[in-house]
């Protein structure tokens, strides 16, 4: 399957909007692994200010049909300074993925790491130390993944984002060679 990933202006809004929509709905009615909201989160408020922030992507097939999307950027939302990184960084030195999701009619056909590799490729393109993310406690499918792609555990912490459900975040990193500078 050919795949493409697009940098999402508002012409992609709609796109967007129906993919999550569909994700937080099959979500809901089967093991909600990261505890999305449909209609809350991801909503199309939340992707609307990511696509005016230049943030979201999309990953189309080569029918041009939308099949996942994430969000890349330098905010961790949180506080990943009380992180257990192998490697100290200051925020700006590592690009964050957020909101990674892959239509459920989707799945298994590579989509979810060819959308990691390309954040991993473009932070290392763009001279970053490291690609960091947060995975919700008990997100069995997104822990795989990302270690699969090479991600090695960074610890579980309070990243204090003030939400109730999920006190604590499993952290997860993948230093490059210049990291350490």
């Amino acid at each position: 399957m050919t795949k493409q990933i697009i940098k999402c202006g508002m012409e992609q809004l709609d796109a967007l909007d129906t993919l999550y929509d569909r994700v937080t709905e099959y979500l809901e009615n089967t093991i909600n692994y990261p505890i999305w909201t449909r209609g809350e989160y991801p909503c199309r408020e939340s992707i609307k200010n990511a696509v005016l922030r230049g943030e979201q992507y999309i990953c189309i097939d080569e029918d041009g049909a939308a099949v996942g999307a994430f969000v890349l950027n330098e905010d961790p939302a949180g506080d990943y300074g009380s992180g257990g990184w192998s490697v100290q960084l200051e925020e700006g030195e590592y690009l964050i993925i957020h909101t990674l999701a892959v239509l459920p009619e989707s799945a298994g056909r590579g989509i979810g790491g060819y959308m990691v590799r390309y954040c991993i490729d473009k932070a290392r393109n763009e001279g970053y130390k490291a690609v960091r993310l947060d995975v919700v406690p008990g997100n069995i499918p997104a822990r795989r993944l990302y270690e699969k792609e090479g991600f090695m555990f960074a610890g579980k912490k309070d990243l204090r984002r003030g939400i109730a459900a999920i006190p604590e975040f499993e952290l997860y990193e993948l230093n490059f060679d210049n990291a350490g500078e």
